[in-house]
């Protein structure tokens, strides 16, 4: 039995923020980024920017625009969009075993059998006129979705989530309107390879380690990577072995609250002794940080959060705090305001607020 490796605090950090393309260098181009990162969050809020966008420039820096993307997902059909996330379309056969079993809850398979008709139609009008918005389709449920969130009675929203869950319909693209649907033989290539199951289940498995260098074993399971053990931090842990290569050299980044470097809010805490919760959800008399607030990375540490407001109808790009974790030093306090300085240049806004 191999022991494991014994990584200090800082090691874990730097193999946690070199494979999530948040050091230097950073990567070449779209494909290469969401081939590391595994797949993109799609989250539209854009107190800032939309999350895609935001996660990407993150990576790019100045040579990313939005219309990349959109190239990327509906011309060059190099992404696909399934659960919320963009991810690369030469990954669609380590999912489809997955969207197989789909949908999975009873009460979700129940409703889609009793709805079987309706389905029908869904697939029948989109061949005949797709690509479609949710609400260019009509509602012909037998059977109504019921919900006690905001799905409730959105019949024709539904059945087409259920029908790209099950890969029977495709995320065609976005405009100003939202999400376009069609037959997913129309956006799926047809000459992608079958990959068994087991085998596409432990590429998935090999491919989110790399994506986070560092993971749980609970997270990524025990036979991929290597084990490891974190000085000073409690569990089981796996590591990349490719990702314990190389120099690190750290940026300074104002991250997406949907990163996926923050998104396991425990295993952030554990690793950087960083404490982060998105407080859009809240009242506005119980925000400690901020409606949006950003994490602040510099080098291998996250530092502050950073409270802003792209502001496009003024043209400003509003910074309300910055939240400071530890006091800043002049090198990083001059990063921060770098980076700040950088992302409203990106987006065409004026700083303002920014002592």
């Amino acid at each position: 039995m191999t022991a494991p490796l014994e990584l200090s605090p800082r090691d874990a950090r730097r193999l946690a923020v070199r494979a999530q393309l948040l050091s230097a260098p950073r990567p070449a181009g779209i494909v290469e980024t969401v081939y590391a990162l595994g797949a993109v969050n799609i989250e539209p809020t854009a107190a800032i920017m939309p999350s895609a966008d935001h996660i990407l420039w993150s990576r790019l820096g100045w040579p990313y625009q939005p219309a990349d993307l959109r190239q990327a997902v509906e011309a060059d059909r190099d992404l696909f969009e399934l659960d919320g996330f963009y991810r690369l379309m030469s990954d669609l056969p380590l999912h489809r075993h997955d969207m197989a079993r789909r949908p999975r809850d009873e009460g979700t398979r129940a409703w889609l059998h009793a709805n079987d008709g309706f389905r029908r139609d869904v697939m029948a009008l989109l061949r005949a006129e797709g690509p479609l918005h949710a609400a260019e389709v009509p509602d012909t449920a037998q059977v109504s979705w019921r919900s006690s969130g905001w799905t409730h009675s959105r019949n024709a929203q539904q059945m087409l989530e259920i029908l790209v869950g099950t890969g029977d319909v495709a995320v065609w693209g976005r405009d100003a309107k939202g999400r376009l649907f069609d037959l997913a033989e129309r956006v799926y290539p047809a000459d992608l390879p079958d990959v068994p199951e087991a085998a596409a289940r432990r590429e998935r498995s090999e491919r989110r380690l790399g994506a986070l260098g560092i993971a749980r074993t609970k997270t990524v399971g025990d036979d991929v990577g290597v084990p490891a053990q974190v000085t000073g931090v409690a569990g089981q842990w796996r590591v990349d072995a490719g990702a314990l290569e190389g120099a690190f050299a750290g940026r300074t980044v104002l991250v997406s609250p949907h990163d996926r470097i923050a998104a396991d809010r425990a295993r952030l805490l554990d690793l950087f002794g960083y404490e982060y919760v998105l407080e859009m959800y809240k009242p506005a008399a119980r925000r400690r940080w901020g409606y949006f607030a950003l994490p602040i990375l510099h080098g291998d540490r996250f530092i502050g959060k950073l409270d802003a407001k792209a502001d496009r109808k003024a043209g400003v790009f509003r910074v309300n705090a910055v939240h400071e974790e530890v006091g800043f030093d002049e090198a990083a306090r001059e990063a921060v305001e770098r980076e700040v300085g950088e992302l409203a240049a990106w987006l065409g806004l004026e700083v303002q607020g920014l002592a």
